[in-house]
Formats: structure tokens, sequence, C-alpha cells
């Protein structure tokens, strides 16, 4: 079972990208979280292998949240989800 954590501010799109992944029943999402700091605790408690992080978010931006995951020992797998426009691909770039 892949467990993960779905990031974003947007209650809207937590709420799809959860009920998405929920469909799959080798997906386990062990929690959500509306920004990076939030995220970044609930890494810690819910130890999830993988996590979808948004770009844009207030408070730590999904960019911001990435280079804090470097400093972790054991870190999920980010597949990071943005509703940007082609305007702000350099976040995206640097994303990756």
């Amino acid at each position: 079972m892949v467990k993960v954590l779905t990031v974003d501010d947007s209650v809207f799109m937590r709420t799809v990208i959860r009920d998405m992944l929920s469909k799959d029943p080798s997906i386990e999402v062990v929690g959500t979280a509306s920004n990076g700091i939030e995220a970044l605790e609930k890494i810690q408690s819910l130890k999830p292998d993988v996590m979808t992080l948004d770009i844009e978010m207030p408070k730590m931006t999904g960019l911001e949240v990435l280079h804090e995951l470097k400093k972790l020992k054991t870190r999920p797998k980010v597949l990071m989800v943005s509703s940007l426009t082609s305007k702000d691909a350099e976040a995206t770039t640097e994303a990756i």
C-alpha cells in the first residue's frame, strides 16, 4: 500500500486529488495539508511514501517545501501539482 499526503491550499483541489487517488485500492491517502508548514509537520507524523505538492501556497510555497525536504533523512517522493500558466513556467522548471 502506497501512503500519500496531498498538499494544496485549495480545498477543492485537495478533495479532487484525494478522491482520484482513493479509487485505487493500492493507494491510501493518509492526510492532507493546506500549506507547506503543515505539510512538513505531517510528513514527520504520517511518514507518507509520496506527496502531491502544489507550487503556490501561502505561508510556505511548494518550492520552499522542496528545499526543506532536502534536510530530512527520509522523505517522500514528490509529485508537483500546479495550475500555473505558461507565464509562470519558471517556477515549474525550478521545481524540477
